[in-house]
């Protein structure tokens, strides 16, 4: 595959093309452009500063927190990104949001496990090299958060679920298809020794998601987010309880950096 279509090129930086191939070519003064620049980093729209230059500086456009944010906020973000970017992502969704944004934004698909809404309006071939795992159905939501927000980035994400360490042989039965990940991200939440076991299996970096899931000694994920920075594979790193974001974030940022030799 052409490492160059693991994302598509956002609006923003076909504009930005266009902007630099006209001075380029003599048909646009050097100040004219200055000018141009001047309003394209970021949109201040009273109650935010919707940065427009995300998507040229990294593998997405800006990504919208739906917590602590009222319905109407987010669809005013969520059409200022649009109007400069083919691509949209907005986690932690709640129910008065997801509605607010499918009825401002038609092509808003909800994915209501991951509790993200994603709009993708220019589709390019993905490549696979991101893997995501969980221990147990309880951390599906925690999972899906990670494999939606890869997905959105430029990837083709292979879920394996349900293989916690309670029962290792629904792992091990999967082992053939880890050792063809680039990244793997392995959520688990009670005493969060999936990933360290997944670490020992292959050898491919593996990013560790402590949920919130567990019984009273758990402590909202705590026990499996201390088990997790104790962990006696290497090759592991370690996100925040329930960061399934930051997470996917991560293995799409390896695996283009594998395909492409280069982080840009």
């Amino acid at each position: 595959m052409d490492p160059h279509t693991i994302r598509s090129s956002p609006i923003e930086e076909q504009r930005l093309r266009t902007l630099l191939d006209a001075v380029a070519a003599g048909h646009l003064e050097v100040d004219a452009a200055v000018d141009e620049l001047r309003h394209l980093p970021y949109e201040d729209i009273g109650f935010a500063r919707v940065d427009h230059h995300r998507g040229l500086r990294d593998a997405m456009p800006e990504v919208i927190l739906g917590l602590g944010k009222t319905p109407g906020q987010i669809v005013a973000i969520a059409t200022s990104l649009l109007e400069r970017a083919d691509r949209l992502l907005v986690t932690r969704v709640e129910a008065a949001a997801v509605e607010a944004l499918t009825a401002a934004i038609p092509d808003a698909k909800h994915h209501s496990t991951a509790r993200c809404v994603t709009v993708e309006r220019v589709v390019v071939p993905k490549p696979e090299g991101v893997m995501v795992l969980c221990a147990g159905t309880a951390d599906l939501p925690v999972a899906e958060e990670a494999a939606v927000t890869a997905e959105i980035i430029g990837n083709d994400v292979r879920r394996v679920y349900d293989v916690g360490v309670a029962g290792l042989h629904r792992l091990l039965d999967q082992l053939a298809i880890l050792r063809e990940a680039r990244a793997l991200v392995v959520v688990a939440g009670m005493e969060g020794a999936l990933p360290s076991v997944v670490a020992g299996l292959v050898n491919a970096p593996v990013i560790a998601v402590p949920t919130s899931i567990g019984y009273g000694a758990s402590f909202q994920g705590l026990a499996p987010l201390l088990a997790m920075l104790n962990s006696c594979a290497a090759g592991v790193g370690v996100v925040n309880i329930d960061n399934g974001f930051g997470a996917g974030y991560l293995a799409a940022s390896i695996n283009r950096i594998a395909l492409t030799g280069r982080a840009d």
